[in-house]
């Protein structure tokens, strides 16, 4: 009986254990499945705003029209810092990097579409050794079925050589004299780099916005002792070796019937402290009329903003100058200036700006029809981008014109019924004060309808300003002028800068004067073009 009663415990006990283990079990289940539901929400909530946010960076960057100021920038800047740092959590938190086994047994996977790499890149096989024998009868009479290949993008450091120019002498044993063939040209005198090194140097300075001295500690990690002194000489000397093609590139400015003109601040140390200086830069763009002349842009540097200095960078040049209602360009309109007066145009851009910003604020309901009227010019000047300038200039005339009456004449009649010190009707003004520059376009097929040309090409430095803060110098400035006329030059033209840049430093010293145009970026593109059909 005694044996019985035992027995009757321990099975009672047991029964107590396992339904214990079955509570523990479903509860670690249900955290489980908690947890899974927790972090599939988590991925969907950061999906649904990856997804917001990602769509409102690509209208800020189709919006070609819209608000390109300072402050437009700065908005996509941080939308795309925080699009970054969104999509870096939910790969963090995603199923296969987390630590708990039933959540990612549960939580779903975001299985995104991935394009191949390219096909020109080299690819390294490697072989992950096969079995010699079948894990499940132990035979060893194996045969290929076929593989799975799966490619993982991988990047090799960048390596450093030493190059050896060797000049053998030799001498004449009939009359003892010695030869020797003649050095070659380097690309900076007295210089030990080569023009790949000076290119990346400069591209990383000026295209990259990486400071000499960030420079130089990346060298040094490298195992390369290269100081910042060093490698100012050799920026230094590559801009005097390049001027050449600096020269030529503002005579084809020059030489254009229209140019897109702007200008942006630039912080000069000077005397301890820094003061305000200015980059010009006039575009010459004919490509919106159909013109078959490559584009390019030439930069100047001053140290204030004097409209003197416009004077002075366009002397002896007439013809069209689109630009913002700067009053320092007022000076080349003037009558009697030599050889004539400059026609100036306004930038729609800019007056739809002030509107837009009321309309977007304060939703004021004027300024919000007045964004729609001017954006129904935008519209209908689309569809004539790119054709030559008599068809522009005709299809302004029968589609364009009535638009433009319209909004002047509703514009005129709005501020008569408001205050002058009202915002809707400042920024009005802004166009009715202005109407022969803002109207010129509809009798000349040139004009473009905006300025946004000149502001893509000072977009570099308003990024550039965040990373090397000021230039040293006014000597400074004036070579990041010219370094900029040249790079973003060849971003016009759809060139690589490094390669080109290490191109010609390569070149240009054992090229004669009368052929260096053959160094600018439309002409060496079509040289590599034509090398490159030859070489395939």
């Amino acid at each position: 009986m005694t044996g019985d009663t035992d027995d009757i415990i321990a099975l009672r006990a047991a029964l107590s254990a396992a339904e214990a283990r079955a509570q523990v079990a479903e509860l670690r289940a249900s955290t489980a499945e908690t947890r899974a539901t927790d972090a599939e929400a988590r991925a969907a909530s950061a999906e649904a705003q990856i997804a917001h946010l990602k769509h409102l960076i690509a209208r800020m960057r189709q919006d070609r029209f819209g608000a390109s100021s300072e402050r437009g920038r700065r908005l996509l800047a941080q939308l795309e810092l925080e699009l970054e740092e969104l999509e870096t959590t939910l790969a963090e938190d995603a199923p296969e990097n987390a630590a708990d086994p039933a959540v990612c047994a549960t939580a779903p996977r975001n299985n995104r579409g991935r394009q191949p790499l390219r096909a020109d890149l080299p690819r390294e096989r490697v072989v992950i050794p096969a079995p010699t024998q079948c894990p499940c009868c132990g035979s060893d009479r194996l045969s290929k079925l076929g593989e799975s290949v799966t490619e993982t993008l991988e990047v090799i450091p960048r390596q450093f050589k030493v190059i050896q120019t060797v000049r053998e002498k030799f001498t004449c044993r009939d009359c003892e004299s010695i030869t020797q063939p003649p050095a070659p040209f380097h690309p900076i005198a007295r210089g030990r780099a080569g023009p790949w090194l000076l290119s990346t140097i400069l591209c990383d300075k000026f295209l990259q916005h990486l400071p000499l001295n960030r420079q130089s500690d990346a060298f040094a990690r490298e195992g390369i002792d290269l100081d910042t002194s060093t490698l100012a000489d050799w920026v230094g000397a590559c801009t005097a070796t390049l001027a050449p093609l600096t020269t030529l590139i503002r005579a084809h400015v020059l030489a254009a019937q229209r140019l897109h003109a702007d200008d942006t601040t630039v912080p000069v140390l000077a005397k301890g402290r820094t003061v305000t200086g200015r980059l010009w830069n006039y575009v010459r763009d004919d490509g919106p009329f159909g013109g078959p002349a490559p584009p390019a842009v030439w930069f100047r540097y001053s140290r204030d903003r004097k409209g003197e200095h416009p004077t002075d960078h366009l002397t002896g040049w007439t013809g069209i100058v689109q630009s913002d209602a700067y009053a320092g360009y007022n000076t080349l309109a003037k009558p009697g200036r030599q050889p004539a007066p400059v026609i100036s145009a306004g930038c729609w851009a800019h007056g739809r700006r002030g509107l837009f910003k009321i309309a977007e604020k304060d939703k004021a309901p004027l300024a919000i029809e007045a964004v729609r009227r001017i954006d129904a010019i935008f519209e209908a000047e689309r569809a004539i981008n790119g054709t030559p300038s008599e068809h522009r200039l005709a299809v302004r005339q029968t589609n364009i014109v009535p638009l433009v009456e319209d909004l002047f004449n509703w514009m005129r009649e709005c501020c008569r019924r408001m205050s002058t010190k009202n915002p809707v009707a400042h920024a009005m003004n802004y166009f009715l004060r202005r109407a022969d520059t803002f109207t010129r376009f509809l009798t000349d097929g040139r004009i473009c309808l905006t300025n946004n040309a000149a502001e893509r090409a000072l977009r570099g430095i308003a990024l550039g300003r965040k990373a090397w803060l000021f230039a040293g110098s006014d000597r400074g400035g004036e070579r990041a002028a010219a370094m900029y006329s040249l790079i973003v030059t060849a971003r016009l033209n759809d060139v690589d800068p490094q390669a080109w840049l290490a191109d010609v430093l390569a070149r240009i010293n054992d090229i004669p004067n009368p052929r260096l145009h053959e160094l600018l970026p439309w002409h060496w593109k079509a040289h590599q073009q034509v090398h490159n059909t030859i070489a395939a």
